[in-house]
C-alpha cells in the first residue's frame, strides 16, 4: 500500500548554512516505526536527486516520534550567498511530505 507521507506525519525545515534541515514527526506513536523503517538516508537522498548534492544524514528522536534529516550541499551556499529561490530550505518539509511511501505489510493494519 502506497500513501503520501503527509498522511502519517508532519514536518518542519530550515537552513543550517548550506545544508537543509528537515524534521519529520509521526502524528501517532504507532506510526513512528513506519517512518523509521521507510525513511532511510538513501531514500531521502534519492527523492531529492538534483537538489541535494551532498550526503544525507538521519538522526532518530524516538521519544518525539521523529526523524531529523540533514541534507548537505542543498542550499547553494546558504541564505546570504545563494541565488536559489528557497535559500533557507523552508519548502523542503512541504516537498518531503509529498513523498509517496510504501507501507510495509506488517504495519498496514495501523493506517
Amino acid at each position: 500500500m502506497k500513501i503520501l507521507l503527509s498522511k502519517i506525519a508532519h514536518a518542519r525545515s530550515g537552513d543550517k548554512g548550506d545544508a537543509a534541515n528537515c524534521g519529520v514527526i509521526a502524528f501517532k506513536e504507532e506510526w513512528y516505526p513506519i517512518l523509521s523503517e521507510v525513511l532511510t538516508e538513501e531514500k531521502v537522498k534519492e527523492y531529492f536527486t538534483g537538489l541535494t548534492l551532498g550526503k544525507v544524514e538521519r538522526y532518530e528522536i524516538p521519544h518525539l516520534w521523529a526523524l531529523n534529516f540533514v541534507l548537505h550541499n542543498t542550499l547553494g551556499g546558504g541564505g546570504t550567498v545563494s541565488l536559489k529561490l528557497d535559500a533557507q530550505g523552508k519548502t523542503i518539509a512541504s516537498a518531503m511530505l509529498l513523498m509517496e511511501i510504501e507501507v510495509p505489510e506488517h504495519y498496514r493494519n495501523l493506517i
